[in-house]
């Protein structure tokens, strides 16, 4: 069995398709509700930081990759020119403006939950790359403070959680939160996501895992998985998982061991797919890594992640309806998420 691996030379190759479209403007998708003509504006005028990569939550976990690599590779060879770009983009002037746009009319559903959930990890990667990111963290602490209180007004309003394998998949961001949460030491944050998790996913048992949809990017069940492993810890999750997916030792249900097949990249919808294969991939690996080295459940969770990633690395290029984001979640795939 092929083992994927991150390495420098591949780190680089990430980083350099991600710098090819962070500052591409068009084309562009906005999420952007306009209550009068005034709001008639060009992408870089309404978000003069996060205007490329075809959407926001696009280009935000773009910089977030740009940001893992350069801390993790310190001899990345892209890494004066992610500099370079962090400099001109991540000042007080550009992120005030950013924070400005919050206080628009009708911006209360803006990038809810998922661009939330990127932009907080951003600022929890900055947060870790020490004192040469000092000040471009320092810039984003107002823009994700906003966004981790919208987090605190939305979760205790959120009586059922969403499942969908899109955007809105409530396991995505309460992991993504919970890593955040747990690394500014922002314990209110972390005791409210475990409080969400346990209640809506706490009894689930012997999950059928319909799945995949045609245009999901992650894994209802293996993403709830996922955020499982996170609330519960080492002593809670492997009973949960048992419980969860019984039968997860012999494979079954057979759609969540097998990648899925992406018949048109061109297609930004059914490209998703191709996300799907990372993001389960990254979910086997993690959930791998909360089960026993004897639990039968570790060796077909990780051969199934290679599977994934094998399916799906090849094409990251294919067309810009995956090359503005599929890096992102390669990366998830290859080195997780802390």
């Amino acid at each position: 069995m092929t083992t994927h691996a991150l390495t420098l030379e591949l780190a680089g190759t990430f980083a350099e398709i991600v710098l090819g479209h962070v500052t591409r403007e068009y084309p562009n998708k906005l999420d952007h509700i306009m209550v009068g003509p005034a709001d008639v504006r060009s992408p870089r005028d309404l978000h003069p930081v996060f205007y490329g990569s075809l959407d926001w939550h696009s280009c935000v976990h773009g910089y977030w990759l740009l940001a893992r690599l350069r801390r993790r590779f310190p001899d990345l060879p892209q890494r004066s020119r992610i500099d370079a770009l962090f400099d001109a983009q991540l000042t007080a002037e550009k992120l005030a403006a950013e924070l400005a746009y919050l206080d628009c009319l009708s911006t209360e559903l803006f990038e809810r939950p998922y661009g939330w959930a990127w932009l907080l990890t951003l600022s929890a990667e900055l947060a870790r790359s020490g004192s040469e990111a000092a000040s471009w963290a320092r810039s984003l602490s107002a823009l994700a403070d906003t966004f981790a209180g919208r987090f605190r007004t939305h979760l205790p309003m959120l009586t059922y959680p969403i499942r969908t394998g899109t955007h809105f998949n409530s396991a995505f961001a309460l992991t993504l939160v919970h890593s955040y949460a747990q690394s500014c030491g922002d314990i209110d944050l972390v005791h409210l996501v475990h409080a969400c998790a346990v209640g809506w996913f706490g009894a689930d048992a012997d999950c059928q895992a319909w799945e995949p949809g045609g245009d999901e990017f992650l894994s209802p069940a293996l993403m709830e998985a996922e955020c499982m492993r996170r609330i519960l810890g080492p002593e809670g999750f492997p009973g949960w998982f048992a419980r969860f997916l019984p039968r997860a030792a012999l494979q079954e249900p057979s759609t969540l061991f097998a990648p899925a097949v992406v018949s048109d990249r061109s297609d930004g919808k059914i490209g998703h797919l191709d996300g799907l294969n990372f993001s389960r991939a990254w979910c086997w690996k993690s959930i791998a890594a909360g089960m026993c080295t004897d639990d039968r459940v570790r060796s077909c969770a990780l051969a199934s992640a290679e599977r994934h990633i094998a399916a799906a690395l090849p094409h990251i290029t294919s067309h810009y309806m995956g090359e503005h984001w599929l890096a992102t979640f390669a990366l998830l795939a290859l080195d997780s998420l802390e």
